[in-house]
């Protein structure tokens, strides 16, 4: 039997202290055009692949939501119920119901990262400099590094000439293998405000001597200010054994954690944690890609700790647990925790690091449908002659762009609808097979036995087979896996950008007393103080 909790009481939950787990089950675009401030978005599309690491403990007070408490969300408290969480609850009303009840809901992702980084702004004062000033210290050779503090990836697709890759996790690190000399101006930046800015503080905490400022609108003030950008771009941080500094720059962030009162626990502490049942553990590997897929400890999940800081919810389900976090450095895990820390959240380091000899069990993923498998020209001849149904649960802009003729895009919240009165076998195509087998499950209670293309588009390719593309189909109502807000904010899209950037800025404006209070910010008088 479904239950449901009233958005009052749902209100007093998120602000009493106690551990919760509050999920959009709707999806992805869905959720991004209008969620609650700490909705973590977890897709029904993909509910038992990603609730066991975002949200490990079973017991865990649990609440999902979607629009109107009706559609998407007692479903996924029924599979949630089934894969084994024990306190779960529906929202009711959903959307409508928070709202009526006086309640803001908010656009974008990673919200709460992205209010907490312009609040920063504002507490700390972090120095700026525009596009337009930026350009003229690179045209007079002036002596000033540009660091973006963004991902790899995401440097890869475009970024201020002359600048360096070098994620804001990994700043305390690396920031004098990239600036050795403490009179050069360093700038900070990434796509748009928040990221530019917590690498700017993060640098200006941490004590370094270097003038240092955040890009003003990172990217997309460059490119609002019509100057050009640079694409494929692949300067970035040198993967040294040894980084320079690094003795100086311990110290520093020693001392930064001391400030934020991060705790440094053993792994017996952490073993301990672990076994607690009332209390949820996430352990956080925060070095770089390249070092964690060399091997970290048992039990871990890859943190990037720029990311960690400001995107927390994609690897944090549930507020108020204990996070605990590690690198091989001491320096990494001390400054994230200290950022984390202000962010609200119960955040350590753990002694020694990768040293610590610590192991923990990982998550046991859900049990998914095994689904049997049909080959590509099997799926030609059942196209052809109408004996097969064939549902492309790949993203819909995916689908867009290339699909198998006679195949429809459909999603998993919509597939008892689509499916409707459907007696011919379902094969189903999917880049990720998991994502199919999610799908399965609602499909086989319906009395439906559905299998996967061999190989998805690839096997259908690999057997020299067309493809085509259709620009409108599905059309944009039905891509709720997409999000549109300013999706072409860095295509050539300026009043895209514009939106987007006033978004970023407006959002600590929306913020009631309790979600304000919830960050652990210094005041101004305590921040000049340490200046």
């Amino acid at each position: 039997m479904t239950r449901f909790v009233d958005a009052a009481t749902l209100k007093a939950w998120l602000h009493d202290g106690e551990e919760i787990a509050l999920f959009d089950v709707r999806e992805h675009g869905q959720y991004g055009q209008s969620h609650l401030f700490y909705g973590i978005t977890l897709p029904y599309s993909r509910l038992e692949l990603d609730a066991p690491r975002l949200a490990p403990r079973k017991a865990v007070r649990l609440v999902v939501y979607d629009d109107d408490g009706n559609s998407a969300a007692p479903l996924a408290a029924r599979r949630l119920a089934a894969i084994g969480y024990s306190d779960v609850q529906v929202l009711q009303g959903g959307t409508a119901g928070w709202q009526a009840a006086g309640f803001a809901l908010f656009a974008g992702v990673n919200v709460p990262s992205k209010t907490f980084g312009e609040l920063a702004e504002q507490v700390y004062h972090t120095p700026r400099v525009s596009a337009t000033e930026l350009a003229a210290m690179i045209e007079r050779k002036d002596d000033v590094v540009v660091l973006d503090g963004r991902p790899f990836s995401e440097f890869r697709k475009m970024n201020i000439p002359t600048a360096i890759s070098c994620p804001n996790g990994e700043l305390a690190l690396r920031i004098r293998d990239l600036v050795p000399s403490e009179s050069t101006h360093i700038v900070i930046n990434c796509a748009g405000r928040t990221r530019s800015i917590i690498g700017a503080q993060t640098l200006i905490n941490l004590g370094v001597r270097n003038p240092v400022s955040a890009l003003e609108n990172g990217t997309q003030g460059w490119y609002l200010a019509d100057l050009k950008l640079e694409h494929g771009g692949t300067r970035r941080y040198p993967e040294s054994a040894q980084p320079q500094g690094t003795a100086d720059m311990r110290a520093a962030a020693q001392a930064l954690a001391q400030r934020f009162n991060v705790p440094v626990v053993d792994a017996q502490t952490v073993r301990g944690w672990a076994g607690d049942t009332q209390r949820t553990l996430f352990l956080c590997d925060v070095r770089s890609p390249e070092e964690f897929a060399q091997g970290s400890l048992p039990g871990a999940q890859h943190t990037p700790g720029g990311q960690l800081i400001q995107a927390t919810d994609q690897y944090v389900g549930v507020r108020k647990a204990r996070l605990v976090l590690f690198d091989t450095d001491g320096m990494r895990a001390l400054t994230v925790a200290s950022w984390l820390r202000q962010l609200g959240h119960d955040a350590s380091v753990l002694g020694q690091g990768l040293a610590s000899g610590l192991a923990l069990p990982a998550a046991a993923p859900v049990g998914l449908p095994a689904l049997p498998a049909t080959s590509a020209q099997a799926l030609k001849d059942g196209l052809a002659d109408g004996s097969v149904c064939a549902i492309d649960l790949r993203p819909s802009m995916q689908f867009r762009q290339k699909h198998i003729a006679g195949t429809r895009w459909s999603i998993r919240p919509r597939l008892a609808k689509a499916l409707a009165g459907e007696h011919r076998p379902v094969v189903l195509i999917a880049d990720e097979p998991a994502v199919a087998a999610c799908a399965a499950v609602d499909l086989q209670a319906l009395g439906l036995k559905p299998s996967l293309l061999e190989g998805g588009l690839d096997g259908w390719r690999a057997a020299d087979l067309p493809l085509q593309a259709s620009e409108n189909i599905p059309a944009d109502s039905d891509c709720i896996d997409y999000l549109f807000f300013v999706h072409d904010r860095h295509d050539g899209n300026k009043e895209a950008a514009r939106q987007y950037l006033a978004w970023e800025v407006n959002l600590i404006g929306q913020l009631d007393a309790q979600e304000l209070k919830a960050f652990h910010l210094p005041d101004v008088a305590a921040t000049h103080a340490h200046a």
